[in-house]
């Protein structure tokens, strides 16, 4: 019964110890370092148990040059997206530039129109002015030398000046000389100043 199971243990030892060669000969394991001094003891093993040949030094190389290259194509990728990146950033500069432009150029056309605007209003206070000092000067003068004077304008410019006439009277609650000047012109062109008055023609 002893020596049974003497041989069992035996057995077991020598099929551990078989499979443990076996499987670092396929290289499941790697148990070299512990078996290689058994190795020289068994004839279809190499003595360093090694089943596959060794890396040569241009397989390093080759497998590093393929990281090189891997690498370089992903910079070249990131080289391409980043350029792709500056031509849409220089696409969108061009635009904003040139709205920018426009809306200079449209403020620049504000700005000249305000300015005519503010010019034809000083032009316009100015000639409002210089009506009323006509008028003023023209009411302290003998009537008969106002009429000569207003013969000489021209009707638009006589309207304005009667108009003002008017205002001035009724503003200061004194007589308007405008009718007594209308009786001494002319009939023709009393009554043709009358009229375009009474039509209300563009004046200031």
């Amino acid at each position: 019964m002893i020596g049974r199971v003497i041989a069992l243990l035996l057995l077991i030892a020598v099929m551990s110890f078989g499979g443990i060669i076996w499987f670092d000969y396929l290289n499941v394991i790697d148990a070299k370092t512990v078996l290689a001094p058994f190795y020289k003891y068994i004839p279809f093993i190499p003595g360093d148990g090694r089943t596959q040949p060794a890396a040569e030094d241009d397989q390093l190389i080759n497998l590093n040059d393929e990281r090189l290259a891997i690498r370089l194509e992903a910079l070249e990728l990131r080289n391409m997206e980043i350029e792709t990146q500056k031509k849409d950033l220089d696409a969108q500069y061009g635009e904003i530039e040139r709205m920018a432009n426009e809306l200079e150029e449209r403020q620049k056309e504000l700005d000249d129109r305000e300015k005519t605007v503010i010019a034809n209003a000083k032009d316009a206070d100015d000639k409002s002015r210089n009506v009323e000092q006509t008028a003023r000067y023209l009411t302290g003068m003998p009537p008969q030398n106002a009429v000569n004077i207003l013969a000489a304008y021209d009707d638009q410019d006589a309207i304005d000046v009667l108009r003002k006439t008017e205002e001035i009277a009724r503003a200061e609650g004194t007589a308007s000389v405008v009718a007594f000047w209308f009786s001494l012109m002319e009939p023709a062109r009393a009554a043709e100043l009358q009229r375009k008055m009474a039509g209300r023609p563009a004046s200031l």
